[in-house]
């Protein structure tokens, strides 16, 4: 089941959130910022550890102050036109978060609209990517039951909306 949510993805009843992170893992803004003020230091610690993460890839952590089992950070493609791979590269954040989230046994995962904030992906095209990477892989064989694709506004909630009927 897939549904679409305005408002803040740290409040959200799921077993996994998804971190739109930079490639250092210690952002502090935007999405990544708020979860990481909600989880606490220890988050910070726990990202400091792994290092980086390059773009289009997954690393994942506890969910430490959050209610969560695990938050995934993925680093989605900064916006250069759309002809240097960021389509492929904001697939593979989707694919990679559900594919993760299939090995660990996962039933609920929220994802943030990826790339769409400070990265200058234009949202139309974020969307659709998101949504059909979702429909993808829940035509699979997998444990997810629930997916939530959480706004921060009412705009980009409109577009998935829109996407999804």
């Amino acid at each position: 089941m897939i549904e679409v949510h305005c408002g803040d993805i740290t409040r959200l009843r799921v077993e996994v959130i998804v971190s739109a992170a930079s490639q250092n893992l210690l952002n502090s803004d935007g999405v990544d910022g708020a979860i990481q003020r909600m989880a606490g230091p220890a988050l910070l610690q726990a990202c400091r550890l792994i290092g980086n993460c390059p773009v289009g890839e997954v690393r994942a952590t506890p969910g430490f102050q959050i209610p969560v089992k695990r938050i995934y950070h993925t680093v989605g493609p900064v916006w250069r036109g759309g002809n240097l791979g960021e389509p492929e590269l904001l697939s593979a954040c989707y694919h990679k978060c559900l594919a993760l989230a299939r090995r660990e046994n996962i039933r609920s995962i929220a994802f943030p609209a990826i790339s769409c904030g400070l990265y200058g992906y234009p949202p139309k095209q974020a969307v659709a990517i998101a949504v059909a990477q979702v429909q993808f892989e829940l035509q699979r064989d997998t444990p997810l039951r629930q997916v939530i694709f959480c706004c921060a506004n009412q705009e980009t909630t409109e577009l998935y909306l829109s996407q999804l009927n």
